[in-house]
């Protein structure tokens, strides 16, 4: 039992599991916000340019039956919305990591000393003769 729970740990302090972990947390909140974004900003706005069509409310009835797509349409239009806010987020960061990867340009040569310079034109006199 004692190495089975030492196992689990080694698992679960594992860097990928830590990460996915993160990921999780702060894709639910970011899922809040985006969906936030979505009922209380857009679709209003959606709503008042289609003259103050609530999609949540369209539908039809079929003899016994009331078939809502409106809310179908609303759910279709929420994830195209959030879709294209993860693309966003995603090539940003995107772009963050590219420019962290980008080594930095070398450092010019140091200027030679008097001496190296004298040196070279030695070298240069003696080559020549």
């Amino acid at each position: 039992m004692r190495k089975f729970l030492n196992e689990f740990k080694e698992f679960a302090m594992r860097g990928n599991v830590m990460d996915m972990a993160v990921g999780v947390i702060i894709g639910g909140a970011f899922g809040k916000i985006v969906s936030s974004l979505v009922d209380d900003v857009l679709m209003p706005l959606i709503g008042m340019l289609l003259k103050g069509v609530d999609f949540k409310t369209l539908g039809i009835t079929l003899g016994d039956a009331k078939i809502t797509y409106g809310n179908f349409l609303q759910n279709i239009l929420d994830f195209v919305i959030i879709a294209f806010c993860i693309f966003l987020m995603i090539k940003g960061v995107s772009k963050l990591n590219r420019k962290k990867e980008e080594p930095e340009p070398p450092a010019p040569a140091p200027e030679p000393t008097a001496e190296e310079k004298l040196l070279t034109e030695i070298r240069d006199l003696l080559k020549n003769k």
